[in-house]
């Protein structure tokens, strides 16, 4: 008779063992940014109270920082046309809830609402920002200067994040005193933070390295820093690593790996907060998150859309961890029937007219 086998899928709680590696940070802030970036380019709309009871298992899974959504105008991103009806419903969670903004209006849009934390988001080249935003990188810039100004009178975090930092699929490799010039632009405009965006995934640690460097020479610090990396070519942690190596403590990621952009076809998916936080603490570094919650909070989600979560600690762990799709474990019990009637577990959510808006 042989002895049972502990189950492949389910390593036990102390696992990964914890081996601080010399040289990185004791504590790592991820920003997560599933609930916005990862759902944004969905084709089948998220019916509103989906996403915020997404973002309240998210809160409830420790992550701190959690990208809500976005105030553009829903022609452009209609699974966010939702914006003014989402964020009331998570605005009294204890965590940080940093909103995009594209222009003034989305600005007032989301200051009407309270929000305290606001994103702008530049190019560091001229196709995408010709795509993204109809301007070129300088037009955004100057558009980006009067939305800061008064996100700052209004004593309100403003991140700018910055696409295309590493290579572009129009125009190919980007130079690193390109991204230079931008980052200092946006950084002199008043932004407290900046991501560094890989934005179709082909950076490479080396390449994380040189700009990481080249921005510190400049004096933009690590401390003001975020590293955003897709993970299309599987190089995502490797260059988190090398990031975290040169000082970086901020670092984006989407839960289950939800995520792409809708103006960059080849920009597949974002790094995997499961992953991350796997690799943290195999590293000894503090995140704050619960790892089992998160996983059954991808799980749950996963089955929402109706497919699989492409994380692989999602996929290692799935089987260990309970989805709570019941509808009753909503956190607030109002929100049962909301979530009944959007979509059934592992069914898919049910296309809705997106929200006019005549301006942004």
């Amino acid at each position: 008779m042989t002895a049972d086998r502990p189950s492949l899928a389910a390593p036990a709680v102390d696992l990964p063992m914890a081996v601080p590696a010399a040289g990185l940070p004791a504590r790592v802030r991820i920003h997560e940014v599933g609930a916005r970036d990862g759902l944004q380019n969905e084709q089948a709309t998220v019916p509103t109270e989906v996403k915020a009871e997404f973002v309240r298992r998210l809160a409830g899974a420790g992550l701190t920082t959690i990208e809500a959504t976005s105030f553009v105008h829903p022609k452009w991103v209609p699974q966010l046309a939702d914006a003014e009806r989402l964020y009331p419903l998570v605005a009294g969670l204890p965590v940080d809830l940093p909103v995009l903004v594209p222009n003034e209006r989305g600005l007032e849009r989301a200051l009407a609402l309270g929000a305290r934390r606001i994103a702008v988001f530049a190019s560091a080249t001229e196709s995408f920002a010709r795509a993204n935003l109809n301007r070129t990188v300088d037009e955004a810039l100057a558009m980006f200067e009067p939305v800061v100004a008064r996100a700052k009178e209004a004593d309100v975090h403003v991140r700018g994040y910055l696409s295309m930092c590493f290579g572009d699929p129009w125009e190919g490799p980007v130079p690193v005193a390109r991204v230079v010039r931008v980052c200092r632009a946006l950084a002199g405009m008043g932004c407290d933070e900046l991501s560094l965006g890989d934005t179709i995934g082909v950076a490479t640690p080396g390449h994380v390295t040189a700009l990481l460097d080249a921005l510190t020479a400049e004096g933009i610090g690590v401390e003001v820093l975020g590293v955003h990396f897709h993970d299309t070519y599987g190089q995502a942690l490797a260059n988190t690593l090398a990031a975290l190596q040169r000082g970086v403590t901020t670092v984006d990621a989407s839960a289950g790996g939800l995520g792409g952009c809708p103006y960059a076809k080849s920009a597949t998916g974002n790094l995997a907060t499961e992953d991350l936080v796997w690799m943290l603490r195999g590293l000894g570094i503090d995140t704050g998150v619960d790892l089992g919650r998160l996983v059954a909070t991808s799980v749950w989600m996963a089955r929402w859309l109706g497919r699989p979560s492409p994380s692989r600690t999602v996929r290692a762990l799935a089987s260990a961890v309970s989805p709570r799709t019941d509808p009753a474990d909503a956190a607030d019990p109002a929100d049962a029937a909301d979530l009944t009637d959007a979509a059934g577990p592992g069914g898919t959510a049910t296309p809705a007219a997106p929200v006019s808006h005549k301006e942004q």
